[in-house]
């Protein structure tokens, strides 16, 4: 047995390297470890008492580890176990966190966060976790694409809400999937049984929202023939989704407020109050803390919604989740009646090269245009250059008014390397992008002051005699005209 000093690790994965590599690292740090390639001895040590943390990965060759948590929990419902996968989807780290394991880190992984994990798997106390028996089976279609990083964080955060009614708040840019995140909480959750009902607060008159969200007494109001059941009764024992909460009229916050403080409401023109069983997801593009300060969102509000907080990465920020994306796209628009089709190498580096400021909704778009509109069977680079010079052109434009400086210079540079292929852009990149920024600064800062160079150095925070250099290294005209 172990003894408190020196805990036991029980390391079983099928890879020698893995093994070898883990057992080396826990040792330094202290930990006594016993590792197996298989599920049979695990099982032998486990029975006879031994290990304080299990490590396991989920495929081992003689049985599934998601089979085999079940029994370690039963068995021994103190020992904590940590399942591990290279087959990174949201439906694993689900099965995983389902079948009891403590947590679930996807390969490969960093082994700080794997120490962290130990060390909290040693040091919190024993909850009884309750097996759910109807645990998600098969390959269902996943509601969210992507191995990255950023993803795997995402379906850990997933994989740990499933079993709770703990209100999130889902915050990302508009086409990052918010939707699809509320859905599979719904989907591989305890509610999965009862309604998903969702409600667009900035699609709804908000002279009516009040009446979709809590339902009317029939003459209420003018209009009002019938009693109308809202959308916290349509979602009844299920999951109710607020997307575009920031939307959301400051008079119906106010009683979305009171719902949630009270857990019941009344319809607009009734008196009966009446409880509200549903699990709150809500999701916004815009940036909540700003309108709190703004004076446009409830700040007791704010802190109702946001108790799990939820941010979606934007596709830039998981590009090596593209090509995955763009062949699931793919084969959805075949089995809706288009010709099967591929996209070549060079062609998938060019998708993932690019900003797409729409996200996955944008490059969902342009890979279904890409199957309905060109006749040949593999998608080129050529192609892919084509559409997205289009596309290019259009948001630029939609993007001029609200993209911030970092944005555009970060859209201009990613569009600049990607003219070089697989090459890199020559010397001397650093120099030619500061002067560009540089040039116009001082030329516009020079003109508001209407050419007055000490006005326009305290503008600038810059010394006097620094500001003339700069002026003339880029040979910036100095006009000086009279009030």
């Amino acid at each position: 047995m172990a003894n408190k000093q020196q805990p036991v690790i029980l390391v079983a994965d099928d890879d020698h390297s893995i093994r070898t590599v883990l057992g080396q690292a826990l040792i330094r740090q202290g930990y006594d470890v016993r590792s197996t390639s298989n599920a049979t001895t695990l099982w032998r040590w486990i029975t006879d008492g031994d290990g304080d943390v299990v490590l396991t990965d989920i495929v081992l060759p003689d049985e599934n580890a998601l089979d085999l948590i079940p029994r370690i929990r039963k068995m021994r419902p103190e020992l904590r176990v940590i399942a591990m996968s290279a087959q990174n989807t949201l439906l694993t780290a689900v099965k995983a966190t389902e079948r009891g394991a403590f947590e679930y880190l996807p390969k490969p992984f960093d082994l700080t966060e794997l120490f962290r994990v130990i060390n909290r798997a040693l040091e919190e106390p024993a909850l009884k976790h309750t097996i759910n028996e109807e645990a998600v089976e098969g390959d269902e279609r996943l509601p969210l694409i992507g191995r990255s990083p950023a993803m795997q964080e995402i379906y850990r955060i997933l994989a740990r809400l499933m079993g709770t009614d703990l209100t999130v708040l889902i915050t990302g840019e508009s086409g990052t999937g918010k939707e699809l995140a509320a859905r599979a909480l719904h989907d591989y959750g305890k509610r999965k049984h009862a309604p998903f009902v969702a409600i667009n607060m900035a699609a709804i008159p908000h002279d009516l929202i009040e009446s979709e969200l809590f339902g009317h007494e029939k003459g209420a109001f003018t209009g009002a023939g019938n009693r109308f059941y809202g959308r916290f009764e349509q979602a009844e024992g299920g999951t109710l989704f607020l997307d575009e909460i920031g939307d959301m009229p400051i008079d119906t916050q106010t009683r979305l407020l009171r719902v949630l403080q009270e857990g019941e409401f009344t319809r607009v023109g009734g008196r009966i109050p009446i409880k509200a069983n549903v699990r709150i997801v809500a999701a916004t593009h815009h940036d909540l803390t700003k309108l709190v300060q703004q004076g446009n969102f409830r700040e007791d509000l704010y802190y109702r919604l946001n108790v799990v907080p939820m941010r979606l990465p934007p596709l830039r920020e998981r590009s090596e989740d593209i090509p995955d994306l763009a062949r699931y796209f793919l084969q959805q628009v075949s089995s809706e009646g288009l010709p099967v089709k591929s996209i070549d190498g060079d062609a998938l580096l060019r998708l993932q090269a690019h900003r797409w400021p729409g996200n996955v909704r944008e490059l969902e778009n342009m890979v279904r245009r890409l199957a309905a509109l060109y006749s040949q069977q593999n998608i080129t680079i050529d192609v892919v250059e084509s559409e997205l010079a289009e596309i290019s052109q259009v948001n630029e434009t939609m993007c001029a008014d609200s993209a911030s400086l970092s944005e555009t210079v970060e859209r201009h540079l990613l569009e600049h390397f990607a003219t070089y292929g697989d090459a890199l852009p020559p010397s001397g990149l650093y120099e030619k992008i500061i002067s560009e920024i540089e040039k116009p600064l001082l030329s516009i800062s020079l003109s508001s002051v209407r050419g007055n160079q000490v006005r326009a150095a305290e503008i600038l925070g810059l010394n006097r005699n620094t500001l003339r250099k700069k002026i003339r290294e880029l040979g910036i005209e100095v006009i000086r005209r009279p009030r």
